[in-house]
């Protein structure tokens, strides 16, 4: 069915690939944080421990926003490791950082998809995809403040 939203289908459509490279780099630090929450270990143990999962929690409702909005959009959302692996900006890590550099791996992580989600904005801003741009906004103060509070620990 034709979806008439007043926002054509080519914006859509450029609005739904860099939602897919957002959701691909919050699905990427979802599984990342996950991994450093089972495999954390030395004097910050409990701390990070349960501050990453707060972190990979809040990433899971996230994955779900950013992919029903490509929804709404009259698009598929991506859903594959392989998928992921093509647009994520972040890289996976191999073995078991110590804590410090779990750490800073996260903060770089919560930076890159702030990155991401400021890319898309032009487009956004161009549709006058409000909707899209509250989700954009919404994600970047969390990321940004995660990240700020993530990088506190290094001081």
């Amino acid at each position: 069915m034709k979806i008439d939203t007043g926002i054509g289908h080519k914006e859509r459509k450029k609005i739904a690939e860099g939602l897919s490279h957002l959701l691909a780099d919050t699905y990427t630090l979802y599984l990342k944080t996950h991994n450093f929450h089972w495999n954390v270990t030395g004097p910050m143990f409990n701390t990070l421990h349960t501050m990453f999962e707060t972190q990979y929690t809040e990433l899971a409702l996230a994955v779900d926003a950013i992919a029903e909005r490509i929804r709404a959009l009259g698009f598929p959302a991506p859903g594959t490791y392989s998928e992921y692996a093509k647009l994520s900006s972040i890289a996976e890590t191999e073995g078991v950082p110590e804590w410090k550099e779990m750490v800073t791996q996260l903060v770089h992580g919560q930076e890159a998809v702030v990155r991401t989600a400021r890319k898309l904005f032009p487009a956004v801003d161009a549709a006058g995809d409000e909707p899209t741009a509250d989700l954009l906004t919404q994600r970047m103060q969390l990321h940004e403040k995660t990240a700020w509070m993530l990088r506190s620990l290094l001081e």
